[in-house]
């Protein structure tokens, strides 16, 4: 054990991190990068350039004539992907904190750094980048020592690019890192840290051992699920899985023992022996909280149970999705998924369909909301056609979020605007160092869903780095917005939004759809309403024949009666035409601006 090392990098998103990991392994002769992010396989991290999973891989790295094991986990630094990060550090002893030269530390670098310092994770202070032209290695060394009280000879000046540095961070490693401590001889406890669904063997579950050891052909059972196996085959993870006879105290590996159904495999499990089981799983282990609901639903209502099991596979290898089923008028069965953010319900959908080639619609995201009825009882609502008559609610509360905001003084007045137009209060601002400006605000989660990230990386051209937590739920005057086509209400669309807002959210939504909806042989009525008030009408003129054109002179009551048979036609047509909603249009309610 005194040669293991396990250890994450965590950073800002684009900080480099992936980068580092390809020279860690480029160093070690672990793998020969042949392309750029050997770590990020899949091809939306390609496209992309961003890290959506966790990676774990193990190297060998001889130092002063002893063999080391190094076990890495590379980890993203996007907001919603945070869960990735936090299982990840449940692995490790140590974290790598890698910090841009010519950005500074951001938003996510703090989150992610207090993540790892609550696992009481040693920290190995990175600067990467440093041979970019526009790098302040020692401004950064500065905001460093302010931000964890380091020395300044504990900081690592490295460059991802060059592979300057990479030694030095492989030194620090083996001598800052503690080995894994754990009884060899104790009964097994392994901790279920992620899982990935393979066609051909089943679900692959990887673990890091804390007690005991595990070998081939072993009967071991889950524990929260109580479910038992055979451990077919466990083993290391390399660039490919390395199989293993045994696998001891403080290793990182994987084990396949032929399951097939997701639901017997959860993150966070521990793994035991069924003859000499453990007394207690491994505690510590946080729940996903999905902060952006929205619904789910087969474009081909006969593909409703494909959906359901290409969900709960992209669960296993994403455990921050949560879903169940829910049913819509407008869109037949489906599912309500839960989500901890925008980009990361873009990811699933992308995923869905090149993973699994489903095509799924997804209604307008909304948060949950906590509805008191005047009977005192409480509910938890996740959809605005789940809430009780008006006449029945006694208050409202939505989820109210802390936002630590770090930027540019020169952006501060744009921001303040943004949060305070999306009804935030300033709680405080600081200095950090320099022109940086941290900005901490109380936000209702509804308003940050749709499109705040966007508007705030625009208005600080890039600089503003954005980090929030859910801190409590508020009392808040909400409307329920219902969009009414030809007086039929698509349940898809309707919306929870803040009083002040209702009337001009419904314009603009009924104006954007005129747009999106193709005109039909009949007039298509598109309102805005609040229970029975229409507050906002467009209409949508059909497309109409020129009957007239055969009457050339004559009497105009010839063409009066034509016209008004064509009318006739074209109310009767409305009675029974139905109106189909684009997916565009679901799409565009998330950009309205």
């Amino acid at each position: 054990m005194n040669h293991i090392r396990n250890f994450c990098i965590i950073a800002h998103i684009d900080h480099g991190k992936s980068t580092i990991a390809d020279r860690l392994l480029e160093y070690t002769d672990t793998i020969q990068i042949t392309e750029g992010q050997m770590l990020d396989d899949m091809d939306l991290e390609k496209e992309r350039g961003i890290t959506i999973k966790s990676h774990a891989i193990q190297m060998n790295y001889e130092k002063d004539g002893e063999k080391y094991m190094l076990n890495l986990i590379d980890t993203p630094g996007h907001v919603d992907f945070s869960y990735e990060v936090s299982r990840s550090i449940a692995a490790c002893e140590g974290a790598i904190l890698v910090v841009d030269a010519t950005q500074g530390v951001q938003a996510q670098t703090i989150s992610n750094l207090y993540m790892a310092i609550d696992n009481d994770l040693e920290i190995i202070p990175v600067i990467n980048k440093i041979d970019m032209p526009a790098a302040m290695p020692d401004e950064v060394e500065d905001e460093i020592i302010e931000l964890i009280g380091c020395d300044r000879s504990d900081i690592i000046r490295a460059s991802g690019k060059t592979g300057e540095g990479i030694p030095e961070i492989l030194d620090a490693v083996i001598e800052r890192i503690p080995h894994p401590v754990g009884d060899p001889d104790a009964p097994l406890q392994a901790l279920i840290f992620d899982s990935v669904f393979n066609s051909f063997r089943g679900i692959i579950a990887y673990f890091k051992i804390q007690n005991g050891s595990i070998r081939k052909g072993d009967k071991v059972k889950f524990f929260n699920t109580g479910m038992e196996y055979d451990a077919d085959e466990v083993g290391v993870l390399k660039m490919d899985m390395i199989p293993r006879k045994e696998m001891t105290t403080g290793e990182v590996g994987y084990i396949i023992s032929g399951i097939k159904d997701a639901k017997e495999v959860k993150v966070g499990d521990t793994i035991t022996h069924v003859s000499t089981p453990c007394e207690k799983a491994i505690s510590g282990f946080q729940e996903v909280k999905p902060m952006v609901f929205a619904g789910v639903y087969p474009i081909d209502p006969a593909e409703y149970e494909n959906l359901r099991a290409s969900l709960e596979k992209l669960q296993l290898n994403d455990a921050s999705l949560t879903f169940q089923p829910e049913s819509s008028v407008a869109l037949g069965f489906g599912f309500r998924c839960g989500f901890l953010g925008l980009l990361h319900m873009e990811i699933v959908q992308e995923r869905l369909d090149r993973e699994f080639n489903m095509d799924v619609i997804t209604t307008v995201p909304n948060v949950s909301y906590m509805v008191y009825d005047k009977q005192g009882g409480v509910k938890e609502v996740h959809n605005p056609s789940g809430l009780p008559d008006a006449t029945m609610i006694d208050r409202i509360e939505e989820p109210y979020i802390k936002a630590t905001i770090i930027t540019d003084a020169n952006y501060i007045g744009g921001i303040m605007k943004l949060c305070l137009d999306k009804r935030g209060e300033l709680v405080k601002q600081d200095y950090v160092s320099g022109n940086r400006v941290e900005l901490h605000f109380m936000i209702p989660l509804g308003e940050i869903v749709i499109d705040f990230y966007d508007k705030l990386k625009s208005i600080s051209k890039g600089y503003a780095s954005f980090d929030y937590h859910i801190d409590s739920f508020r009392p808040s005057k909400l409307a329920k917005l219902d969009i009414l086509l030809n007086g039929e209400p698509v349940d898809a669309l309707s919306t929870l939004t803040h009083n002040d807002n209702a009337v001009t959210f419904g314009r603009r939504m009924c104006e954007k759809l005129k747009d999106l909806i193709p005109r039909q042989q009949f007039d298509i009525a598109i309102q805005a309403a609040i229970g029975a008030k229409i507050i906002a009408r467009e209409t949508i003129k059909c497309v109409r024949k020129d009957v007239t054109a055969k009457c050339y002179g004559g009497d105009v009551s010839r063409k009066r009666k034509l016209l008004e048979k064509q009318k006739k036609g074209k109310k009767r047509m409305k009675q029974i035409g139905n109106v189909e909603v684009p997916q565009k249009a679901f799409l565009a309610v998330l950009k309205l601006d």
